[in-house]
């Protein structure tokens, strides 16, 4: 195994093509395809299917991308700092639920990482895609909650993927909804009190079930809803509708001017936390994004 059959197998992993990926490190198809070949029978894995779409990463050629990828950011970093030059730009992706505190230690990231290149992706996203990126390994890391409802349902497929749920905080129930809201001032607030309100939850997309909604309190059991996909259209709503959503209480200090989190009076508990594959260790972004997320979330 080499450095040069590491760098085409991520060439051809990033394109999903040996053409496109033998342009990128200026090779020839056949030598592409003859060190991959190489490669695959030297650790006696297939690392890539073949077919009419393209090419694409086996399981286990994803978890041997993984490592490789770790070697490959580990060359860059050394010859970086000898020779001043980097020969490949760090690579990180996080798929979360719509957590304000994930969006900003993403951005501590980006400004601390140091690279004159990177390739990073933060994807807000449904439930259902957060387990399917991590488990295809198309995000390092994901983040999302477990509760009554849920645990069970999610617990049995994150088992079946192969992936650890990493608890971050626990909390109960709160509302979030605006600062100029008629129950802005209450200490506490009763499910049936928010009836005469909208209630603002995240689609969840073709996969709907109830164990997959974002919010504790899913939008089955209100009167008035109101489905978004992203966090900034959610903040506009509860603002201009007198609206609200339900959630773990933790809120971003870019919003804490304009909304508040009440407790919602719901005999249930959220546990956020981290979702990621077993046995692989974090790449180098990604252990700071998660360092970050535990120094925002700390009491």
């Amino acid at each position: 195994m080499t450095l040069q059959q590491l760098k085409y197998a991520d060439a051809v992993a990033q394109c999903g093509s040996i053409g496109k990926a033998a342009k990128k490190v200026f090779a020839t198809q056949p030598t592409l395809t003859e060190a991959i070949r190489a490669l695959e029978e030297e650790l006696r894995i297939a690392i890539f299917t073949r077919s009419s779409k393209g090419v694409s990463a086996t399981r286990e050629g994803e978890e041997f991308l993984s490592y490789a990828r770790q070697i490959l950011d580990d060359v860059s970093r050394i010859t970086s700092k000898y020779t001043g030059k980097a020969v490949r730009a760090p690579q990180f992706a996080v798929s979360c639920q719509h957590f304000a505190f994930a969006a900003e230690a993403f951005m501590k990231v980006v400004a601390e990482n140091g690279a004159d290149a990177y390739d990073f992706t933060l994807r807000e996203t449904v439930t259902s895609e957060i387990i399917s990126d991590v488990a295809c390994r198309r995000s390092e890391i994901g983040i999302l909650y477990l509760s009554k409802r849920n645990e069970k349902p999610l617990g049995k497929i994150l088992k079946k993927e192969d992936l650890l749920f990493e608890e971050l905080f626990t909390a109960k129930p709160h509302v979030f909804l605006s600062k100029h809201h008629p129950l802005a001032k209450k200490k506490s607030i009763r499910p049936e009190e928010l009836d005469r309100y909208p209630y603002l939850s995240y689609e969840q997309g073709a996969e709907n079930a109830l164990y997959f909604s974002e919010e504790v309190m899913p939008p089955i059991d209100r009167k008035k809803n109101i489905r978004v996909r992203d966090r900034a259209t959610m903040t506009k709503l509860v603002l201009g509708l007198d609206g609200y959503t339900v959630s773990s209480g933790a809120n971003s200090n870019a919003y804490a001017s304009e909304i508040t989190a009440i407790p919602l009076k719901l005999d249930d508990t959220i546990r956020v936390g981290f979702v990621r594959r077993a046995g692989i260790q974090l790449s180098r972004p990604a252990a700071m994004f998660a360092e970050e997320v535990r120094r925002l979330i700390r009491p």
